[in-house]
């Protein structure tokens, strides 16, 4: 299976900040706090240096959490019309799911529908999770922290597309009509296979579409 490769130093720096950030969370002894920061501290070096990144700048946003480190959620909508899928135009100009964080008082339901109303103008059922996927595998560039990538059927209700601040356009396209995508979001060449939904109008398009660019083994189970 053909999958985004991290740098190793990455890895390194990611597991490093999350050590020390637990540590930092539990620890009560003084001393051990103070090696919690260095560590922390060190991530951060690594980070800065081999991104070239202001090393403050990298604090801010590399080691800014607290508690224990978790994952970020994002959730996309997929929402066929015969037989193709809907994008929204973002925009730097790229195409894309509808989707995006998950908010703290949503959950993948309600975000999922809340988002497709914002970036689509669209009111939409969420209807089933097709496939839950890590970022950092399957998308570029590679984040400094991971992301869980949560993709929801749904079914349109009512509304039509309005321009708004996140986006400029949408769209249906087929498998031979796509656009520029915005590859940091989604990667036409890395979904998964909905082995689960294969009665379902929508998965052959889905299959088509990211068998592509490469070769992905059909999954047998599908995490909720």
């Amino acid at each position: 299976m053909n999958k985004t490769v991290q740098p190793q130093w990455l890895e390194w720096a990611k597991e490093l900040q999350f050590i020390a950030q637990g540590g930092l969370t539990y620890s009560k002894d003084v001393f051990d706090i103070e090696r919690f920061e260095r560590i922390r501290e060190i991530a951060a070096e690594m980070l800065s240096l081999q991104s070239e990144i202001p090393i403050e700048k990298v604090k801010n946003l590399f080691c800014n959490e607290t508690g224990f480190q978790t994952p970020k959620l994002d959730t996309r909508a997929a929402i066929f019309k015969d037989d193709k899928i809907l994008l929204v135009k973002e925009k730097n100009g790229t195409w894309s799911l509808p989707g995006g964080w998950v908010d703290i008082n949503q959950s993948i339901k309600t975000n999922t529908e809340k988002e497709v109303k914002e970036e689509a103008g669209l009111n939409v059922k969420a209807i089933r999770i097709i496939a839950i996927q890590d970022r950092n595998l399957h998308n570029i560039p590679p984040y400094a922290y991971n992301v869980c990538k949560v993709f929801v059927l749904c079914e349109i209700e009512s509304g039509y597309f309005r321009p708004n601040i996140e986006t400029d356009e949408s769209a249906y396209f087929g498998l031979e009509e796509l656009p520029i995508l915005a590859e940091y979001e989604i990667a036409p060449a890395h979904y998964s296979t909905f082995s689960r939904y294969q009665r379902m109008l929508a998965i052959p398009f889905i299959k088509r579409l990211y068998f592509r660019h490469c070769n992905l083994q059909n999954i047998s189970r599908i995490l909720f």
